[in-house]
């Protein structure tokens, strides 16, 4: 009798373990359902690259899927369906993997990967000529940062044709070299014409430099947007000194400061004494004559 009660005990214990456990299981199992439901209310699903995309490239399937994000840190543009982001769509700058697909890198749906799509309100694109010097070598690649310079004729220099360089425009952005507008591609190439992306009033000047004189671009850091006052370089800014000449010599560079005991420079020309005069008048029939006469020394 007291070993049945005794594997009555450990009977009635084991299936007390049992239900705690299918309990606790049951109870943990509802729980991380929850936070599941809870974590995917506060997702959405948006479109995002699946692989690189370069620019022009078309969206399709193959490049693209669905992906959870932080419904409150969705980014503005993006697209939530596939059907929606494919439609006949073209990448209009780069996209990364993982990277969303936005309205704004993309072109609308007659695919058009254009320049003027990529353009920001209120500016425009303005192509300016370039060479291997004026273009810095070729340097110069979509997404670059340049400052623009102006060389041309000084106003009312008449024969003498000096020229000056002035900054036209500073911090200026590339957006195209050539037909080329992928800003990925960053081997030099030396090209005939740079895009610009500038104001109405920058484009004017543009227009209006191409015609006076010669545009030069000068490649800067991107990060670096300062504008510091600009300043207009003759040539007499390219000498050390003071510009000095003598009369039969060429123009020749002095230095602007001298020690004291030097004697002061002074002229190569030597002039000829000027003596106090007279005159005396002949007259010879009728017709009188002047004549100089020089004191005697």
């Amino acid at each position: 009798m007291q070993s049945r009660n005794i594997l009555m005990l450990v009977i009635a214990l084991f299936l007390g373990f049992v239900a705690v456990y299918v309990l606790n299981s049951y109870f943990n199992a509802r729980e991380h359902r929850q936070e599941q439901v809870a974590r995917q209310a506060l997702m959405a699903r948006i479109v995002v690259a699946s692989q690189d995309v370069a620019f022009g490239a078309p969206i399709t399937g193959q490049n693209v899927r669905m992906a959870n994000w932080p419904a409150d840190s969705v980014p503005a543009g993006a697209f939530t369906s596939l059907e929606l982001a494919t439609k006949n769509r073209a990448a209009l700058r780069p996209i990364v993997t993982g990277e969303p697909i936005l309205a704004s890198k993309v072109s609308g749906s007659d695919s058009r990967a254009t320049i003027a799509a990529n353009l920001p309100a209120g500016k425009l694109a303005f192509a300016v000529p370039l060479n291997d010097q004026t273009g810095v070598g070729g340097f110069v690649r979509p997404g670059d940062s340049v400052d623009v310079l102006i060389t041309r004729q000084l106003p009312g220099s008449g024969m003498n044709s000096e020229k000056i360089t002035d900054v036209l425009l500073q911090a200026v952005r590339v957006i195209g070299v050539d037909q080329v507008a992928d800003e990925s591609k960053t081997q030099p190439v030396v090209s005939k014409t740079a895009t610009l992306e500038v104001d109405t009033v920058g484009a004017q000047k543009l227009a209006l430099a191409t015609q006076m004189g010669t545009i030069s671009l000068a490649l800067r850091n991107v990060a670096d947007q300062s504008q510091p006052a600009p300043v207009t370089v003759s040539p007499r800014d390219l000498t050390a000194g003071k510009l000095t000449a003598t009369a039969g010599q060429p123009v020749a560079a002095t230095p602007t400061a001298r020690p004291r005991h030097h004697a002061p420079m002074r002229s190569h020309r030597t002039e000829t004494p000027r003596f106090p005069s007279s005159s005396m008048m002949v007259v010879r029939g009728v017709k009188p004559m002047e004549y100089e006469v020089q004191h005697g020394y």
